[in-house]
């Protein structure tokens, strides 16, 4: 975001010393529009006493996120909810704003088949968690990665809640691993060979 004087400067002016700044990278400025002007995630808007925030998404962005009943680990299903339920609590949205989004929260989960009751759950879990400041050291934590075979992987990191030790998963279908395989293939009764790393 940049804030100029109009008197001294125009958007144009801008535009023009960033892109020579920067000759590689084409500098396209977003202005406001009525009042109001869009960033990724957010969308201010200018009233007569301040600056009000609300959350921001593309015409393009579609409510499909990990299907409640597809094979993966609980943690990677409410990643989606966990992340736009953190959003809405740690933005000053103002009280309507925050009920627009809840609901938008609410629905966006209904439509990937996860149960409300859940949704509400979670909600309070991450309340109360920022309700407490407790100062926690991330450098402390010791992590265990897993490979998410199917859910029979839970049996074994189970063992660990009872420790200090946190549990992350990882899938086996990752990008990475799609085009190794390709690769592989591709090379296969060649006499080059490549890799990536």
């Amino acid at each position: 975001m940049i804030i100029y004087n109009t008197k001294h400067l125009t958007v144009e002016k801008i535009q023009n010393y960033i892109n020579q700044l920067l000759p590689n990278l084409t500098f396209t400025p977003t202005t406001e529009d009525k009042s109001t002007i869009n960033f990724p995630n957010l969308q201010l808007i200018r009233q007569p006493t301040g600056i009000e925030i609300d959350i921001y998404r593309k015409p393009t962005t579609t409510d499909t996120t990990i299907n409640y009943t597809s094979s993966h680990p609980r943690e990677h299903k409410m990643a989606a909810r966990r992340h736009l339920i953190n959003r809405m609590l740690s933005l000053p949205l103002s009280k309507e704003k925050e009920k627009e989004e809840w609901k938008k929260i609410l629905t966006i989960a209904n439509n990937n088949k996860f149960p409300t009751h859940q949704i509400e759950k979670l909600k309070t879990q991450i309340t109360q968690k920022n309700s407490k400041n407790v100062n926690t050291n991330q450098a402390q934590n010791k992590w265990a990665i897993f490979t998410y075979h199917s859910p029979i992987i839970r049996k074994i990191t189970n063992l660990f809640k009872q420790t200090d030790i946190k549990i992350a998963f990882r899938n086996t279908n990752t990008i990475r691993q799609t085009i190794r395989l390709k690769l592989q293939d591709n090379t296969q009764g060649h006499e080059k060979t490549g890799s990536i790393n």
